[in-house]
């Protein structure tokens, strides 16, 4: 079992459900604000942030590869220092974003980039950290964060097996077991169709950890179907109106959608329950309603069972129909109204 803060994360309980602001408060410390409001009014567990400068995170350099030409992503034409420039929270907010979500009852915590955020992050005493899936191959990152002792949630976007199996032995080897791993497409948005949900469950068996979605997909379904398939940590990032624009607002969930993502995971985890069979509890009522054997005519002692004066009907208080055919031909050895269920005790000889 790993608790991050007061909330334990496993397949008992259920989906802890992180609400990523990222660069959606578009440099406003007063929208960031409200998008902590925003987050605590829907109903998840955990507001997170990401922990970075535009210096510790790549160079002041606006040609070549240090520019975005990819067609198809939301970022062309921008340079990676400008991106993150616009992108970063400043890491004076960080107190104020933290304390104003403890207030309405949510976890905070953030995804640093570089060692000395982490040693940022130590002063405001997070609860937990998360490795973003552009940093999951970063060793030293990985071993710094892993020496705090706190739960790491690492994303596993582009990462081989051979990559996870490094990152995850990196942070044992330190001596912190409590590892989740999140299923992540890095693409944004992504599609259902590459989401590969499929490996959820191998990633589960093969590395041992709890296991989670990072979703950039638009819409709810693809984590609901992720808790059906066991994952117990959903991370969406969300807005408070896509129209509003910003780096990540297209494929950022709206405050109704988010709420909607709490409801539903929630559902999907209830749903799971047991391996059973049988009648529930909640369904023994409905037994009733089962097709049985009932008298459809008046008898008397003596009379034969036919296919004229024996039925099977509902409600189900008689013999069940399998004994149809087994009770045709048989007396009855008393009186009966139309409407008497059937009986072994009614038949003559048994």
């Amino acid at each position: 079992m790993i608790k991050i803060g007061h909330k334990e994360i496993g397949r008992h309980t259920k989906p802890f459900i992180i609400a990523e602001m990222s660069g959606n408060h578009n440099q406003s410390l007063e929208r960031a604000l409200h998008l902590v409001e925003i987050a605590a009014e829907s109903g998840v567990d955990a507001l997170k942030l990401q922990t970075y400068t535009p210096d510790t995170i790549t160079l002041d350099i606006h040609t070549g590869e240090f520019f975005i030409q990819n067609d198809s992503s939301l970022w062309k034409g921008n340079s990676l220092y400008n991106l993150y420039k616009e992108a970063y929270t400043p890491w004076e907010w960080h107190k104020a974003i933290f304390d104003r979500a403890n207030e309405l009852g949510l976890l905070a915590f953030s995804s640093p980039f570089d060692e000395t955020a982490v040693d940022f992050l130590e002063t405001l005493n997070v609860p937990a950290y998360k490795i973003a899936s552009f940093e999951n191959v970063d060793i030293p990152l990985i071993r710094k964060v892993a020496k705090t002792g706190k739960p790491i949630i690492i994303s596993t976007g582009m990462a081989t097996v051979a990559e996870l199996d490094e990152a995850v032995q990196a942070a044992r080897a330190e001596g912190n077991h409590q590892i989740i791993l999140l299923k992540c497409t890095s693409t944004y948005p992504a599609t259902p169709a590459n989401s590969n949900l499929a490996t959820i469950s191998h990633m589960h068996d093969l590395f041992g950890t709890e296991i989670g979605l990072s979703d950039h997909t638009m819409g709810v379904g693809v984590s609901v179907a992720a808790v059906a398939l066991g994952a117990t940590v959903i991370e969406k990032h969300f807005t408070t109106s896509r129209a509003d624009g910003g780096v990540d607002s297209a494929f950022s969930m709206e405050p109704h959608e988010l709420e909607m993502l709490v409801e539903e995971t929630k559902r999907a985890w209830q749903s799971l329950g047991e391996i059973k069979y049988g009648p529930t509890e909640a369904e023994k009522p409905s037994l009733l309603h089962r097709r049985s054997l009932y008298v459809s005519q008046d008898l008397r002692a003596g009379d034969i069972l036919t296919v004229e004066n024996l039925r099977n009907v509902r409600p189900g208080l008689g013999l069940p129909t399998k004994y149809y055919d087994l009770v045709l031909g048989k007396a009855i050895k008393k009186d009966v109204v139309k409407g008497t269920p059937l009986s072994w005790d009614l038949l003559l000889g048994e």
